[in-house]
């Protein structure tokens, strides 16, 4: 069993993906902890643009039962699965982007159902999370073409549908991997259905900052004199985004926040 430290050096490094993974693991560390105050502070500025990680732990501290809420975490997971296979037909071409445990778990859940459809997904630099969301579709048994990101137009011009995951959900949009604004806009612009797959407790009132990763993940050794910039994540706009999955259904941004609010 891992210990707090490790738990958080694990957040804080990427070891561990997906951010309801990262939300359970936290509430296991938070609940074997005996100094619950420092568990929460250590975890909570583990991942500071966590909405999920964040509402996990304070819900903890609130007196929720941890256990309680992981069991529930995971019932909700099978729930936005069934709501997102939905949107997939047969013959159907995803398109995706980065790694998201949701929308793996949709693609799995339309295969189970014995619908036939293929994936497009990016390769996601600098980090490549975009190789283990092809590699798991792989192992599924889903036929996925993976190109480079700069080749994402010519996968997105595929596609039908694009599902994408969330690092979290404000009023303005949804925070996911760099690139994700750039997509969103561009299938909007083509008339492609774009469905952000979320639980509900990666929404944050406020606006969080975007996290600005270690230059050396773009270009390890870079020469003097060049400014690498390395932001994790960006914020694809509300008007791109045709709907939410989420374990409350399938619903357009202004009925999910009506609906948390």
């Amino acid at each position: 069993m891992a210990t707090l430290e490790q738990v958080v050096s694990y957040i804080k490094h990427l070891k561990i993906q997906g951010a309801q993974t990262i939300a359970e693991v936290a509430l296991q560390a938070w609940a074997d902890a005996k100094d619950k105050k420092l568990a929460s502070r250590l975890l909570k500025e583990a991942r500071p643009t966590e909405p999920m990680l964040f509402n996990a732990i304070s819900a903890a501290e609130a007196g929720h039962d941890p256990e309680v809420l992981i069991c529930k975490f995971k019932n909700d997971k099978e729930k936005i699965f069934k709501c997102g296979a939905a949107l997939i037909k047969n013959k159907s071409v995803v398109f995706t982007h980065c790694h998201s445990s949701t929308v793996i778990g949709i693609l799995k859940e339309a295969k189970k159902l014995g619908k036939k459809f293929e994936v497009y997904n990016t390769e996601t630099r600098p980090l490549f999370q975009g190789r283990i969301t092809a590699r798991e579709l792989a192992e599924a048994g889903i036929k996925v073409h993976h190109l480079v990101d700069s080749a994402g137009m010519k996968a997105l011009s595929k596609a039908d549908l694009f599902l994408m995951g969330a690092d979290w959900i404000s009023p303005k949009g949804v925070a996911n991997k760099i690139g994700t604004e750039m997509f969103a806009e561009l299938a909007s612009i083509r008339k492609i259905p774009v469905y952000c797959c979320s639980h509900s407790w990666k929404f944050s009132p406020d606006n969080l900052k975007i996290e600005q990763r270690d230059a050396g993940e773009v270009w390890p050794a870079y020469p003097k004199g060049i400014i690498v910039e390395n932001p994790a994540f960006e914020v694809a706009e509300a008007k791109h985004i045709t709907g939410i999955v989420s374990e409350l259904g399938v619903l357009s941004f202004e009925k999910f926040l009506r609906q948390i609010g």
